[in-house]
């Protein structure tokens, strides 16, 4: 009788602590353009190597992008039904990872080891809000920190308990049509449910330190580098940069665009609803609006396929109030093919619960390659009125057009303080936006001037070519 205690308690040890990697779905968390394709393809063949030199069975590896045809995939919610269909049953652990996320297999298999699987479990890297934010509808305004977000960088997990827990919620009340701006806070609000469901649980070996510091050894994630370098940054001058602006910001707005970043572009123009010479502005014939500027950006777009400006391969829209390090741009777009049709920026979501679409937010700078303009002027694409939201119609049109949004989290719709300090503290940023209770010049000056990181990513990738 002893013995078979002892058996039992092994059984029931080895049963819910043992976790074989094939037990572990792996999500990458990939985008369509080919870029973000080839480092999806690079992290995946990397954990196969790995669990080959473990001597264990290969865990499913999957790329978000090809797994449905809904848009909404990325935003994760609406994709954990499919989940919970395809490994429901005979998996234990749903593991998300981003492009750039790194893994030790060996480090990761030890840490689930530690949980029961069969609860509900939500693990990731914590972040938390310094003070409420917009990018977060002000939640949490009493005490900001009490609630805690997974960073993404540094890959997270969900039990399978918990993905078919909350697969059971969406399927009894469908998910809103609503915005997707933060997804990271937004995932574990929804799991969070006032309360209701578990709070993310802290993973000290989940890291965000670079792959190749120190610290990082303890470390089952870490990330591959601040910001990606894939050969000589494009040249300035292949970049076409239109600030929006109006009569009414002239005066405030526009000085420090040309004190800060406006230095470093080789082609920009200002379009105002009012033509100053001593800017030089340009009148586009579109009035200002309060909100929406739909009118101004295409005829912008209009403007850059025309032979009123030199002929480049990227376009770069902006508002008076971003700032922008356009070498560090100039160094991501590196890894872009401007003869496919990239548009590349932050991006959010509309509807994404049921259907919906993407749309790159105007704030933090809106990227096109040629190629994409051209496919969305041609496609009849137009506002239905000048005020509409110009980067949502943009959003709807491409996504009419099957043409993708790229994401890229160096650019920001908002300010630095809006975004909690973990999570720029592993980034290069490229853009900010708004001047609202901050000084502009040196946020930019703190944030965005200096480039030696920039230009010690070119040094590494020279040498590695």
């Amino acid at each position: 009788c002893k013995y078979k205690y002892i058996f039992a308690l092994l059984y029931v040890f080895f049963s819910v602590f043992v976790v074989d990697l094939r037990e572990v779905v792996f999500v990458i968390q990939s985008q369509r353009n080919s870029f973000h394709v080839q480092q999806a393809e690079k992290l995946r063949k990397d954990l196969l190597l790995q669990a080959q030199a473990l001597q264990e069975s290969p865990p499913v590896i999957l790329l978000l992008h090809t797994l449905t045809d809904n848009e909404g995939d990325w935003s994760i919610l609406p994709l954990l039904p499919y989940l919970s269909s395809q490994f429901g049953k005979n998996s234990s652990w749903i593991m998300f990872l981003e492009e750039d996320t790194r893994v030790k297999l060996h480090k990761l298999h030890e840490v689930l080891k530690k949980f029961d699987r069969r609860k509900e479990w939500f693990l990731g890297k914590p972040l938390h809000d310094e003070e409420s934010t917009i990018i977060h509808h002000y939640a949490f305004s009493e005490n900001p920190a009490a609630f805690e977000y997974p960073d993404f960088s540094a890959g997270w997990a969900l039990s399978i308990s918990l993905v078919n827990s909350l697969t059971s919620k969406i399927e009894e009340e469908p998910l809103k049509s609503d915005f997707t701006i933060d997804l990271k806070h937004e995932v574990a609000l929804y799991i969070w449910e006032d309360g209701k469901g578990p709070r993310l649980t802290g993973i000290p070996e989940l890291c965000t330190f670079p792959e190749h510091k120190p610290r990082a050894q303890y470390c089952a994630t870490t990330v591959s580098s601040h910001s990606p370098v894939c050969g000589q940054p494009v040249k300035s001058d292949n970049i076409f940069v239109a600030v929006k602006t109006c009569k009414k910001f002239h005066s405030d707005r526009v000085p420090v665009v040309k004190k800060t970043w406006a230095k470093r572009a080789s082609l920009l123009e200002y379009y105002s609803d009012y033509a100053d010479p001593s800017i030089p502005t340009i009148d586009l014939g579109v009035p200002n609006t309060e909100r929406g500027h739909c009118g101004k950006t295409f005829a912008i777009l209009r403007r850059f396929l025309s032979s009123h400006v030199p002929k480049t391969d990227w376009l770069l829209i902006v508002d008076d109030d971003t700032l922008i390090s356009l070498p560090r741009l100039q160094a991501l777009l590196s890894c872009y093919d401007s003869s496919e049709p990239v548009c590349l920026g932050e991006r959010y979501g509309y509807g994404l619960g049921q259907g919906g679409y993407s749309y790159i937010t105007g704030g933090g700078g809106m990227v096109f390659s040629r190629e994409a303009v051209v496919q969305l002027l041609a496609s009849g694409c137009k506002c239905y009125s000048n005020d509409a939201p110009d980067d949502m119609v943009l959003g709807m049109c491409l996504n009419a057009l099957r043409v993708p949004v790229t994401h890229s989290p160096l650019f920001h719709q908002a300010r630095p303080e809006d975004y909690a300090k973990e999570f720029l503290a592993h980034q290069t940023p490229i853009s900010f936006h708004k001047h609202w209770n901050i000084d502009p010049i040196a946020v930019f000056n703190k944030w965005l001037l200096n480039d030696k990181h920039t230009e010690g990513l070119q040094k590494s990738t020279k040498e590695e070519l």
